[in-house]
């Protein structure tokens, strides 16, 4: 069984490695097009933020969808969605037909970003649900790498862009394949009524003594098919809706997404010479992306995820600091290239072992069950909105505040975050989801839902 629900986890999280593939991609190819086009700063924006433009849409969407249409169907039409989107990016003739077709990349992520942890989430024993939730990260974090390596491969000639998108198009054929051979997840199953097909999907992943109970479970925390906007407004449920806003708001607002898509421009401004060099550079980043991903993966089920919140929270606002400091200080800049790169790599680390896989982790938890669906749809949203308001500020506020000042303001919002987090985030490690629905329904209140 254990395997079964590995190889589904596996499937379903290659929506992941489009959505990191899709995001990384840009930061390389960005230079050339820059170039090919000779776009102004506030063009470069434009491009980079289209596919978050169409993020913002997707997610607001998605929750609807998803309760209405079922999870595997929805992560289909993600995986046409991305095909679509890969090739007209890479035939582009023009920046505004870029755009057209980078925003329904982005329509794409907005929907796969919630869509795929929740699947995940839903077929998942809890003492392994952290992990396999956090395979979706993990496979973000690879998608980035692999876009990275591409690039370097890339740095062929003016239009090596055009296949860096286009390349994009070949997992999202594999996610296609793959989600036709899945079971629906049982708890949408159940919540529609459809009990022998939920029987059917839970002996897939679990054994035949458990199914019976299972069901039960799920029937006791759905009192009705499918929550309204209201259902999610109520005052029970407000403590997990602000949790996730708020965590969508630290997870963007501490600066993740200048790294992912302006890497190799953040070590042009350090002196790196070449494009190539840039990207090579990067390609570091994204390796150790990777590495502590995974170390946050065999950790998360084991420390708990308000332990790695603190780690990663205050190792991000320590590299900022130093970054922020190596930029200001005239007497650095012998030192600044490779002060540059240990300060990105430690944040990059920082950052993949605590807010990177648990933002994900945590909003595919706390919601009630008949509401989970919309509300993570608004939480996913929310981070789209932040992620589109940073990624589109990034070089107008190191234009403003300076590149020492732009940095520094990331790690004061680090500190807020390491602040929110120890009053009210709850810990979830080792808890069911019905265990979660039913504190929450007890306790009142965002500071005893902090406690939990």
């Amino acid at each position: 069984m254990k395997k079964v629900i590995g190889i589904t986890a596996g499937i379903a999280a290659l929506a992941g490695l489009l959505f990191g593939y899709d995001t990384g991609v840009i930061s390389g190819a960005i230079l050339y097009i820059k170039d090919q086009f000779r776009l102004s700063s506030g063009a470069v924006e434009s491009v980079v933020s289209a596919v978050l433009l169409g993020a913002v849409f997707g997610a607001a969407f998605s929750g609807s969808l998803a309760d209405r249409f079922g999870r595997k169907k929805v992560l289909m039409v993600t995986a046409i969605l991305f095909t679509i989107g890969a090739i007209g990016a890479s035939l582009s003739i023009n920046i505004p037909i870029m755009i057209a077709f980078r925003v329904i990349i982005g329509v794409a992520i907005g929907v796969a970003s919630y869509t795929a942890p929740l699947y995940i989430s839903e077929i998942s024993p809890p003492e392994s649900r952290g992990a396999l939730v956090s395979l979706n990260q993990l496979m973000i974090t690879c998608g980035i790498v692999v876009a990275y390596l591409v690039d370097l491969a890339l740095t062929i000639g003016d239009n090596g862009w055009r296949w860096m998108f286009g390349l994009g198009a070949l997992p999202a054929i594999v996610l296609m394949a793959g989600m036709m051979s899945l079971s629906e997840s049982p708890r949408w199953l159940v919540g529609q009524n459809r009990i022998e097909d939920a029987r059917k999907a839970l002996g897939r992943i679990m054994d035949k003594h458990r199914i019976e109970g299972e069901i039960k479970e799920i029937q006791k925390s759905l009192t009705i098919k499918t929550g309204s906007w209201k259902n999610v407004l109520e005052p029970w449920v407000r403590p997990a809706l602000v949790i996730g806003i708020v965590l969508a708001f630290f997870q963007q607002a501490t600066g993740i997404n200048t790294i992912i898509y302006y890497a190799p421009t953040i070590f042009e401004f350090a002196g790196f010479g070449s494009h190539k060099v840039s990207i090579l550079a990067t390609v570091g980043v994204g390796t150790v992306n990777v590495l502590m991903t995974v170390v946050a993966i065999w950790f998360i089920d084991r420390l708990g995820r308000k332990p790695l919140l603190y780690i990663g929270l205050i190792g991000m606002t320590l590299s900022l600091g130093l970054l922020g400091l190596a930029f200001y200080l005239p007497g650095m800049m012998s030192a600044l290239k490779m002060l540059t790169v240990l300060c990105v790599l430690f944040y990059i680390a920082s950052f993949a072992i605590s807010l990177g896989p648990i933002f994900w982790l945590i909003i595919s938890e706390i919601y009630p069950l008949r509401v989970r669906g919309r509300a993570m749809s608004l939480a996913t949203l929310s981070n789209w909105l932040f992620n589109m308001l940073v990624a589109s500020t990034f070089l107008t506020l190191t234009e403003k505040l300076g590149k020492a000042g732009a940095f520094w303001f990331y790690a004061v919002v680090c500190v807020a975050g390491l602040v929110f987090c120890y009053l009210y985030v709850p810990e979830t490690k080792g808890r069911t989801l019905e265990n979660i629905e039913d504190f929450l329904r007890k306790n009142k209140g965002l500071r005893a839902f902090g406690r939990m």
